[in-house]
């Protein structure tokens, strides 16, 4: 069976972690990715611990389906072999500050002039134009400055990060959409495009439901712990041994809730009777169920919700998830061997297509892997030109990668 993005060929010149993903995630669907490392690596290879040997695990966990190649681009030479290798590639992505590649002679104006059908993705903190353009930015700085910090914490607390690289994955993900419709264009058009994937704009598009609460309103969400500020109960709760999280505020759930903790008079309480009043007395209605569920332990709650079909859930930490058998599955966390590292991490894709799945097949590679290979065989270097560059220092093969 065909993948999706069989015969589609990227070249992935991002660092760090959003172009990282993108470029798994095409190479997962069946893209061919060629990974452009500096001399020594990329930066995102040292984005630890944990490491395995001297590899990030994160970076493992991003790159996946990918060859390598080392070019120093700082080097006239090596910005002819760049351009070289953009004349066989469908997609470029990039991560450089607005305007590097500008100073370098290798902007997207210039490339794309050469070769009119490539699309070149750019993914920035703040984008290619406006007043931010310029400022460096990386995951945290863009979760602070995109209002998400504002709404992520303890009300009466300080500003929290989301626990994961928000921002980074977003990112990604976005560059990812922006990528397979420029595909689609261009194969009804033949014509590439350029696609700026802003972090800062993913997470404002990942914030959709709580600014849009604020268009209507004028007023921030602010934080509100683990709950949301447009349902209640829909938060969690301290037990007897942990914690349970609960969302029982749909009408005829909100009844059959509180029949089943014990509690059947909070039904038509005053202050809890419908949906608005019990948004509004949160606080109140926090410290009742809190005394509740304080009577017995989380499993002994999730059995007796769970049977009332009242929607409920432990909360997991990573320890706890990879005991379950329902996330134990291959495509999930796929096992892909490295020769040099051994068992790689990395988690698999959500979309779950039925004829084309995607099909993680190679473990992320070790810096300049596979420079020589790619040279000879995908831009069609002969091998003496290969030779010459390898000793100039214009590309590298690392000696760890011949081994």
């Amino acid at each position: 069976m065909r993948s999706p993005l069989e015969n589609i060929r990227v070249l992935d010149l991002s660092q760090g972690a959003a172009g990282p993903i993108a470029g798994m995630v095409l190479g997962d669907y069946g893209a061919e990715v060629i990974k452009v490392d500096p001399p020594g690596g990329e930066w995102g290879r040292k984005l630890g611990p944990p490491f395995i040997q001297d590899q990030a695990a994160a970076y493992l966990g991003m790159n996946r389906n990918k060859r390598s190649i080392i070019v120093d681009l700082k080097r006239t030479v090596g910005r002819d072999v760049l351009a070289r290798l953009v004349e066989v590639c469908d997609v470029v992505i990039e991560s450089f500050r607005p305007g590097v590649l500008d100073r370098l002679g290798l902007s997207y104006q210039v490339l794309a002039s050469q070769r009119p059908e490539i699309i070149w993705c750019s993914i920035s903190a703040f984008g290619q134009d406006g007043p931010w353009r310029d400022k460096p930015g990386v995951d945290g700085i863009v979760q602070a400055m995109s209002g998400i910090m504002s709404v992520t914490g303890e009300p009466d607390g300080a500003p929290v990060k989301v626990g994961v690289p928000a921002a980074d994955t977003v990112g990604g993900l976005v560059a990812v959409q922006g990528i397979l419709l420029a595909l689609l264009v261009r194969q009804a058009t033949g014509q590439g495009q350029r696609v700026d994937a802003s972090l800062l704009d993913s997470m404002l598009m990942f914030q959709t439901v709580p600014i849009s609460m604020f268009q209507a309103s004028g007023k921030s969400p602010g934080r509100q712990g683990s709950a949301a500020p447009y349902a209640a109960p829909n938060e969690a709760f301290p037990t007897k041994d942990g914690h349970i999280m609960v969302a029982a505020y749909w009408p005829d759930r909100w009844r059959k809730f509180t029949e089943v903790i014990g509690r059947p008079e909070l039904a038509d309480d005053g202050r809890f009777s419908d949906l608005d009043l019990r948004v509004a007395n949160r606080k109140e209605l926090y410290r009742e169920l809190s005394f509740t569920f304080q009577q017995a332990s989380t499993q002994e709650w999730i059995k007796r919700l769970e049977g009332a079909d009242v929607v409920c859930a432990k909360i997991y930490d990573y320890e706890a998830l990879a005991s379950e058998d329902h996330l134990n599955t291959e495509d999930r966390f796929p096992s892909l061997h490295h020769p040099t590292l051994g068992k790689m991490p990395g988690v698999g894709m959500p979309a779950k297509l039925s004829s084309t799945p995607a099909r993680p097949q190679r473990a992320a590679p070790l810096p300049g892997e596979n420079t020589i290979e790619i040279l000879t065989e995908v831009a069609g270097v002969p091998m003496d030109l290969v030779r010459r560059w390898l000793l100039e220092g214009v590309v590298e093969q690392l000696e760890q990668a011949n081994g």
